[in-house]
């Protein structure tokens, strides 16, 4: 049975990279009808805080990347890692090592004097006389020095390396907590885990793991090491280039599932296929069919694959996504109109749902100021006999619907011989404050009779008390 897991550090947010391999991880899970296992390596007792725990978990939840168990947490796992490192040393695999800071540092000094590869040159291992008394131990693996670690990795094909490249890796620090390498086997080992799918900045680290696993007499894992995503620039992804935390794409607008589409294709495809249900994904999905080189982030491309999801989805569903953006604008969206229609009229106008809530904001709230250009050129003494026209018209209507709607304001431009566009554009901005809305039909439907007249008020005496000027 194929298990897989993702096991972030809990040293930030949950960053994209990370999220495109999580969602690897748990495709391969999923299409191979194995549990998908969420780990927290917080080893590293300096960096690790409970807010990047939170950002990480708040992260999975977003994305809809349900885990079958966990999380679990390697500081809980301590007394584990001390029976097996006990196993190791008991079992002449490991040792304690006496070296000093100044020792290592001379050791240093000299193998770059004379040109050699800075390591660990094994002075402690076959070390039989007492415990240095002045010195706290380290305890390090016991690397083998003949022969060659093979990985045949599911993603960059066959990796040799060769054992003598190695040196003994420190497994316990000082003060005996265990290392990174150290604790990831003894976890992988424990839990099962039968393929490892993670960045390419830990293939130096997986014939390191893949020794120890052998020395605990266990068949190491299959390993799938994913390539970097690089910016347009070429250089490794980071903050310079825009948002890099999951939960950023959020507050920044983006669906969940356009962030989740655009993830699995930097660096995997299936054809010219661009867009995926989770479904197709998880139908689709093998390691076989993701690219050996690292994929360029594209904004644009996400911003394409959000809108197309606003135009496909279920309108409800963006609704409860958008509801979070209006709450951040400080409206309350149960003091309007229903979301769900509000994304009907505004999903052909918006690439992100914080475009959409910034658009939508007036249906809820009185705007500020109208805009300037829009103003100067639609609310002038022109607009005046109209606008009034409007507000009679639209105070008649019957029901207060788009085309009983339609019709008044259609019936005020035909009397008044005037396009459309002519009565329709400064009716537009008296409600809006700007230029640019939905069909005024269904602007004004949303808005509501009440605000409606209110607005064209507001704008006959803003149009009055710029013509007294």
């Amino acid at each position: 049975m194929v298990k897989t897991r993702f096991a972030p550090s809990p040293t930030g947010y949950l960053h994209i990279g990370g999220a495109r391999t999580a969602l690897f991880s748990w495709l391969y899970a999923r299409r191979h009808g194995g549990p998908f296992v969420l780990r927290i390596e917080d080893t590293d007792l300096e960096r690790s805080t409970p807010e990047s725990v939170n950002a990480i978990l708040e992260g999975m939840n977003w994305l809809g990347l349900d885990y079958d168990e966990g999380p679990f947490y390697q500081t809980q796992r301590f007394d584990r890692y001390n029976e097996v490192l006990r196993q190791l040393v008991r079992e002449g695999k490991a040792y304690y090592c006496y070296c000093t800071k100044e020792e290592l540092e001379a050791l240093r000094t000299e193998q770059m004097a004379r040109k050699d590869k800075p390591r660990y040159d094994g002075r402690y291992r076959d070390y039989q006389g007492p415990p240095r008394p002045d010195v706290e131990p380290v305890v390090r693996f016991k690397n083998p020095q003949d022969g060659e670690v093979v990985v045949d990795d599911l993603i960059r094909g066959r990796i040799v390396i060769r054992n003598s490249e190695l040196d003994d890796l420190i497994i316990a620090r000082a003060d005996g907590s265990p290392t990174y390498n150290f604790c990831v086997v003894v976890d992988d080992l424990d839990m099962g885990i039968t393929h490892v799918i993670r960045g390419d900045d830990h293939i130096n680290n997986t014939p390191r793991q893949i020794n120890i696993f052998q020395a605990l007499g266990a068949t190491p894992p299959h390993f799938a090491h994913v390539p970097m995503i690089l910016g347009a620039d070429g250089k490794r992804l980071s903050k310079r280039h825009g948002a890099v935390s999951v939960m950023q794409y959020r507050d920044d607008g983006f669906l969940p599932e356009a962030v989740l589409n655009y993830l699995v294709r930097l660096g995997w495809s299936h054809g010219d296929q661009e867009i995926f249900s989770l479904d197709e994904l998880i139908q689709l999905f093998d390691l076989t069919a993701v690219n050996k080189a690292p994929s360029a982030f594209n904004p644009d491309k996400l911003l394409w694959l959000n809108q197309h999801y606003f135009k496909t989805s279920d309108p409800a569903h963006v609704a409860r996504h958008l509801s979070w953006h209006i709450g951040q604008l400080g409206i309350d969206p149960s003091e309007g109109p229903e979301l769900t229609e509000v994304v009907k009229a505004f999903r052909e106008r918006a690439k992100t749902l914080k475009e959409m809530a910034e658009n939508a904001a007036f249906l809820y709230r009185e705007f500020a100021a109208y805009e300037d250009k829009a103003a100067s050129k639609n609310l002038n003494a022109a607009a005046e006999a109209p606008l009034q026209k409007l507000h009679q018209a639209l105070a008649a209507v019957s029901e207060w619907q788009a085309e009983m709607i339609h019709a008044a304001v259609n019936q005020v431009a035909e009397a008044n011989g005037l396009a459309l566009g002519k009565v329709a554009q400064p009716l537009r901005v008296a409600v809006s404050g700007t230029s640019v809305s939905p069909p005024i039909d269904v602007t004004l439907e949303l808005l509501g009779r009440q605000k409606t007249l209110a607005r064209i008020e507001r704008a006959l005496a803003y149009i009055r008390q710029n013509s007294e000027k």
